[in-house]
């Protein structure tokens, strides 16, 4: 398949799962075939072009992820404060996970997927913050550790925020109580 045909399919495919998942109920209605009807293509050209739906879901999460952050000066301004790097990781992950409140059936859809196949290498926004606020007192590998545990236990969290809510008492999409869960856990890896 030539270079172009490729990238006019994965862009169809990226449009496709974004509209089905905009317009779903339960990301479990967003099958493969559905994705593929919807955008016109072969079925096996979501395993070809990505390697799996959860991998195009989570291209799709990437991409509104992107576009949020570009609309939300938020970011940038946390980001460039003068708060501490710890104040700066708690800021930021509060504002994570609120878009992942709000984006909560592409969560549900990819979480696993994300889980698993997410590496510890990976580039991770929190890393620079985990170094600053060690300021060498933990080597790299450490600090990479640690934004990995970080994100896992929010991603999860978010993932599993019905029973949070039911056996635990806590709500998150209450932001008073969701800033209190994300100081709660970044102060337990980083220290008070």
């Amino acid at each position: 398949m030539e270079k172009r045909n490729i990238e006019a399919t994965k862009e169809a495919l990226l449009n496709a799962a974004e509209k089905l998942m905009t317009e779903c109920d339960d990301p479990s209605e967003v099958t493969s075939r559905a994705i593929t009807k919807e955008a016109g293509v072969n079925l096996a050209m979501i395993n070809y072009c990505f390697g799996s739906r959860e991998a195009l879901l989570f291209e799709v999460f990437n991409k509104l992820q992107n576009e949020a952050r570009q609309q939300n000066p938020e970011f940038d301004k946390i980001a460039e404060s003068e708060i501490s790097p710890k104040e700066k990781l708690i800021m930021l992950h509060f504002e994570v996970m609120k878009m992942m409140l709000k984006h909560n059936k592409y969560v549900k859809a990819i979480t696993k997927y994300v889980l698993l196949n997410r590496s510890i290498s990976a580039n991770r926004g929190s890393l620079p913050f985990i170094q600053a606020h060690f300021g060498g007192r933990k080597t790299e590998s450490q600090c990479r550790l640690i934004a990995y545990e970080i994100s896992s236990i929010h991603e999860l969290a978010i993932l599993k925020q019905e029973e949070l809510k039911t056996v635990c008492g806590t709500d998150l999409s209450d932001e008073k109580v969701l800033m209190e869960y994300v100081t709660d856990h970044i102060n337990m890896f980083l220290g008070e």
